[in-house]
């Protein structure tokens, strides 16, 4: 199925915001295994809303609007929509009472009169609910051809689509689909695909699509058969292929499993306890760590210590090692993870000293120079990295890597 995405805003036009709901949505339809040729963008004007419509009518068996559908009067995607597609809105009494029920839950005496135009839809649509909110989603089918209108705010259109949209969507595909989602650190998206072009140029079915992240590629396998089990039986040669090609690189074959998620998981079947010590980071591995649910099974403590004052007092970093070498260096942060991992009492203890810059670079240690050292039980591997970008986007890059540092040395040594 050939699948469109027309996002409606002309503060979207206009950089106001950041078109994530584009971004989840081209997502979620490559997973189902949708084609998907255009995506456009178009202002709050009802005649090129409508042309767009039209155009996207025209050329792809399923389009999906975002946004336009609330009480105002440049809110007009419902009624571009229904023109494009020759049907009348009517007002539904069940999305009337929605709305009355909202309203009441937030004890507003008076419903503004303009509220109710979200309870007129077109004739013949599937009225979907907005739990999240107030205007409805809508499903519009005519003469082979879908429209599926969803609101705006990202907190409503997600559970909508996923809850509501997915659903219906897998009931009308012919043909039972299954995706897998492999996960790789410390292979640049290049060198990936160069991994996998002879894959890549072959593919029929299963296919396969790269993301590339910071610090990380996704490769997602996705495979058609008449049923789960045979798309599976096509995808499962595929994935032990690839595994087999990138080995440890792979951290995760499921989607919903992230970097620290894997790092935690495997310091808890290893039983050992970890720590941290950054410098040019500031927490933000830590910070990671903490997010995942049962962390606290095997994350002790994290340090900050942006100071050489820092370095020397909380960590034990001597003061010869910072005059001689630098808080950027080798020796600092192989003394920062011994100490760490003393101070903290734990097993494994990650150290991150760099330069984020955008100021205080030379040529001997330019703004992206980074250097990490992971000790277990006494062994440390220490690592010298050369980031590019902003200082918020090296200190993204340096607390993944760091992350990967762990989990690669926690393999080789634990």
């Amino acid at each position: 199925m050939t699948a469109e995405l027309i996002s409606v805003g002309t503060e979207l036009l206009m950089g106001n915001i950041v078109n994530s709901n584009a971004q989840f949505l081209a997502e979620q339809c490559a997973a189902l295994g949708f084609d998907m040729y255009y995506q456009v963008t178009v202002g709050d004007n009802y005649g090129r809303m409508k042309a767009v419509i039209e155009t996207a009518l025209g050329r792809s068996e399923l389009v999906i609007l975002t946004g336009g559908l609330g009480p105002t009067e440049d809110d007009l995607t419902k009624e571009a929509c229904a023109e494009a597609m020759g049907v009348k809105l009517a007002e539904d009494a069940h999305t009337r009472e929605h709305l009355k029920r909202f309203f009441d839950n937030h004890i507003l005496k008076e419903i503004p009169e303009n509220n109710w135009k979200m309870a007129s839809v077109p004739e013949g649509a599937l009225v979907l609910d907005n739990g999240n909110g107030m205007a409805p989603g809508l499903i519009l089918e005519r003469e082979g051809k879908t429209a599926i209108l969803l609101p705006g705010p990202p907190g409503e259109l997600r559970p909508m689509f996923l809850q509501q949209v997915m659903p219906w969507l897998q009931k009308r595909q012919r043909q039972a689909l299954v995706s897998r989602m492999v996960k790789i650190c410390g292979v640049g998206e290049s060198q990936v695909e160069d991994m996998l072009l002879d894959l890549i140029h072959s593919q029929t079915n299963p296919t396969i699509a790269t993301y590339a992240k910071t610090a990380q590629v996704d490769l997602r396998l996705t495979a058609r058969g008449n049923d789960k089990a045979a798309a599976e039986a096509l995808i499962a040669p595929l994935l032990r292929e690839i595994e087999s090609r990138f080995g440890r690189a792979v951290f995760a074959t499921e989607e919903h499993v992230t970097l620290e998620m894997a790092v935690v998981e495997l310091l808890k079947e290893r039983g050992l306890t970890m720590s941290t010590a950054e410098s040019c980071t500031g927490g933000m591995v830590a910070a990671k760590l903490v997010n995942v649910s049962g962390a606290s099974d095997v994350f002790m403590e994290g340090m900050v210590t942006y100071s050489n004052e820092a370095k020397m007092r909380l960590l034990g970093v001597k003061e010869e090692t910072l005059k001689t070498y630098g808080a950027v260096s080798r020796e600092t942060a192989l003394e920062m993870a011994l100490g760490g991992a003393e101070r903290s009492g734990t097993d494994v203890c990650v150290a991150i000293t760099g330069l984020a810059g955008p100021g205080g670079g030379t040529d001997r240690k330019p703004v992206g120079l980074v250097f990490m050292a992971c000790s277990l039980k006494g062994k440390t591997e220490v690592r010298e990295y050369h980031f590019k970008g902003n200082r918020e986007k090296i200190r993204e890059q340096s607390m993944m890597k760091a992350l990967d540092l762990v989990r690669l040395w926690v393999m080789a040594e634990g």
